[in-house]
């Protein structure tokens, strides 16, 4: 069985075993917009030491009952373009449409209820309209102008086509590392959803399904940034 090396990218460990996800959030590594460098230089230039060592092992521990308990890997390098465009719409793109505006009425309920006694959740706000206003207006772009490209370019991977396809790349990528800073400030503002003594059944069910939003967007960005996007890198 494969082990995980800290010379390996977390981008690349992410692809191989999307539940690592978890691991690197929590040792705040970022394996999505900043993942493609090597596990152990990333951890070098944090300004809170992580162990290294203590990481890759738990990964490697939890990798190994995943396998056991008859999971597969899927092997992302293998996958065409036109099938990680149509995971990308079913779990994440639709996942948005559906939890946006339904989260967006929690968030400012909590706010006004309670954001006189706790003034974070004015933060939490504005964060989080920004992020939706944001996330809608980028999955606009992607389905109207960049995904279609992609599908183009897998029939016919003409020049013309990958220059346009890098170009707006270049557009998500910059998009995605504006949404991945506001996931951070929500999170860095709610103290990792952690809530406060006392708090009603609304502000527990907005802090849950803001952590499942942030899941949901991490992986979706690393979708896109280390497998969609390196077709044509």
């Amino acid at each position: 069985m494969r082990e995980f090396q800290l010379t390996d990218t977390p981008a690349d460990i992410v692809k191989v075993y999307p539940k690592a996800s978890d691991f690197f959030k929590n040792a705040k590594v970022d394996f999505c917009c900043g993942g493609d460098q090597p596990l152990q230089t990333i951890l070098d230039k944090k300004k809170k030491p992580v162990d290294g060592q203590q990481l890759i092992s738990s990964i490697n521990q939890s990798f190994q009952k995943w396998k056991e308990a008859g999971n597969k890997e899927v092997n992302w390098d293998e996958v065409s373009p036109s099938e990680v465009v149509n995971h990308v719409m079913q779990h994440h793109h639709h996942y948005l449409n559906e939890e946006l505006t339904p989260l967006s009425q929690f968030v400012t309920k909590i706010y006004r209820v309670h954001g006189a006694n706790h003034p974070h959740l004015e933060e939490l706000y504005k964060f989080y309209h920004q992020y939706k206003m944001e996330m809608e207006g980028h999955m606009i772009e992607e389905e109207r102008d960049l995904f279609p490209l992609f599908e183009q370019y897998e029939k016919n991977p003409t020049e013309a086509l990958k220059n346009q396809i890098l170009n707006l790349n270049e557009t998500m990528i910059q998009d995605h590392e504006f949404v991945g800073e506001l996931i951070q400030k929500m999170n860095e503002v709610t103290n990792n959803y952690t809530l406060p003594e006392g708090a009603c059944n609304s502000y527990r069910i907005t802090y849950e399904r803001l952590a499942e939003l942030e899941h949901n967007t991490y992986q979706h960005i690393h979708l896109e940034n280390n497998v969609l996007f390196k077709f044509v890198s």
